[in-house]
This record gives C-alpha cells, sequence and structure tokens, in this order.
C-alpha cells in the first residue's frame, strides 16, 4: 500500500513540476509584446474501485458512498488566457495594438498563416510591411518609396502620404482574424499560434467592426502576464511539490518500520 502512495505522490510531483515551467514560461515572457500567459489544468487518473456505491450491505440496505482510491493526478492542458494587455505608446508609426478581439494573419516561411497579438511591424528593403523577422503581413501591402507620413485608421486603412500630392493615397486595408475557439489555437513560437481543429476556421473582417477590436496606431500590447499573480502560483507550486515529497518520504518510513519490526 505505501508504495502505491508512493507512486501517486510521484505524479503529484510531476504535476507540479509541468506547472512551474508554465509559471517560469509566462515569467520569461513578461516582457514579450503581445503575449498571453498559460494555465496548467490538471485530472485526476483513474480510480481503483474496492466497493461500488450502492452495494448491498445487509438485506434492504446499501452502501451510500464508494470505496474508491485515487492514484493521481495528470496535467490535462495548458490554456491561454486572451484578456486584454496593457497598450503602450511608442509613437512608431508602424506599430499597432489592437484594442478587443482579433489576430494580425502573417505568412511564416512554412507556408502557414500565423496568427499573433504583436503589432510591431516594418518594411522590407521592397517596401512590403512585414513582422520584425521579415514575415510578411496578410494581406499583403507595400508603402511606397519616399512616403512622409504613414496613418492606420481604427478600422484598418493605412493610408500615405508622399511627396508631391495634396491628399492622403490609401495602400490597403488591413484585416483581422477570430475564432470561435481561440484556445485551441496551437502556440508554435516567435509570438505566433496557428489554426487547429479545435479552434475553428477563422472569420476575417475589418478591424473596429462584426466584434472585432479597433487598431491603435503608435502603441503595442504589452504581455497580461501579472507578475504578482505569477509569483503567488510560483510559491503555491513550490508548496505543493514539497508536500508530495514529503509523502514519499513518509511512506519510506512506514516501509521501513514494517521491515524492521516484522
Amino acid at each position: 500500500m505505501s508504495t502505491n502512495a508512493m507512486h501517486v505522490a510521484k505524479t503529484g510531483l510531476n504535476a507540479q513540476q509541468t506547472r512551474m515551467q508554465v509559471i517560469a514560461n509566462n515569467l520569461a515572457n513578461v516582457n514579450t509584446t503581445g503575449f498571453k500567459r498559460d494555465r496548467a489544468n490538471f485530472e485526476t487518473l483513474l480510480y481503483q474501485s474496492i466497493r461500488p456505491a450502492g452495494g448491498a450491505t445487509s438485506e434492504g440496505t446499501m452502501s451510500t458512498t464508494p470505496f474508491a482510491l485515487g492514484t493521481g493526478v495528470r496535467v490535462l492542458s495548458t490554456e491561454k488566457s486572451f484578456t486584454q494587455g496593457s497598450v503602450i505608446t511608442t509613437d512608431n508609426a508602424l506599430d499597432m495594438a489592437i484594442d478587443g478581439q482579433g489576430f494580425f494573419q502573417v505568412l511564416m516561411p512554412d507556408g502557414r498563416i500565423g496568427y499573433t497579438r504583436d503589432g510591431s511591424f516594418s518594411v522590407n528593403n521592397e517596401g512590403t510591411l512585414t513582422t520584425d523577422s521579415g514575415y510578411v503581413l496578410q494581406p499583403e501591402m507595400a508603402i511606397p518609396e519616399g512616403a512622409t507620413q504613414v496613418v492606420v485608421s481604427t478600422d484598418g486603412i493605412v493610408s500615405v502620404q508622399v511627396p508631391g500630392a495634396v491628399e492622403m493615397q490609401e495602400v490597403g486595408q488591413i484585416t483581422l482574424a477570430s475564432f470561435v475557439n481561440p484556445r485551441g489555437l496551437e502556440p508554435v513560437g516567435e509570438n505566433f499560434l496557428v489554426e487547429t481543429p479545435a479552434s475553428g476556421a477563422p472569420v476575417v473582417a475589418n478591424p473596429n467592426g462584426e466584434g472585432m477590436g479597433r487598431l491603435q496606431q503608435g502603441a503595442l500590447e504589452a504581455s497580461n502576464v501579472n507578475v504578482v499573480q505569477e509569483l503567488v502560483d510560483m510559491i503555491e507550486t513550490q508548496r505543493a511539490y514539497e508536500v508530495n515529497s514529503k509523502s514519499i518520504s513518509a511512506s519510506d518510513e512506514m516501509m521501513r518500520f514494517l521491515s524492521n519490526k516484522l
């Protein structure tokens, strides 16, 4: 029986170690633009049913509660929290923050569309709007050479002022994507999420309409990691790990007592 307790405690150690890794990743990305914190979700492992509820205890009576022993815990999933991060002003004309729902769409090198809340964009040598890594924003648009001013409206219309022109010239429309289940998106690094069967197909629309958030030019969305809360979770995880470790030590002492006395 003590060996069973050791096994249960071992699953607790593994689960808390995984949770600590999630917390460490959140803290590591506290300054990552558009980062959304992760949370580890747990579930119980299978139970050993020694005596089921409803079993006969005498003629005409039955047990009202079961006799079942749990076999431990495991991490079921990690879930992203898509709460809004703080909007920080940068005064960079190509920086954009989404205030509300939606993701920017970016063409990744492997041909997939990556979805991100990181709106720090720049232009390449052809004037095309890209991420800092050079991945092209979708739908693709180019800033004319020599443009003296770039204006992005709250509904995603990109206009530029070119020398010799009286009025601003519209060069493109930024669209956003949303999902029925954004928590089903798969994180792949570089601030990107990709579509999965669990997330559903993307719904693409203009910002500031059809449920999408509005764009704010000259600003970036900060990480939504709350450092104080993460530190509290870290202490809680550490204490839980220590308690599970003590359970193993206690079980070992019980077995040692039996071996010495019998």
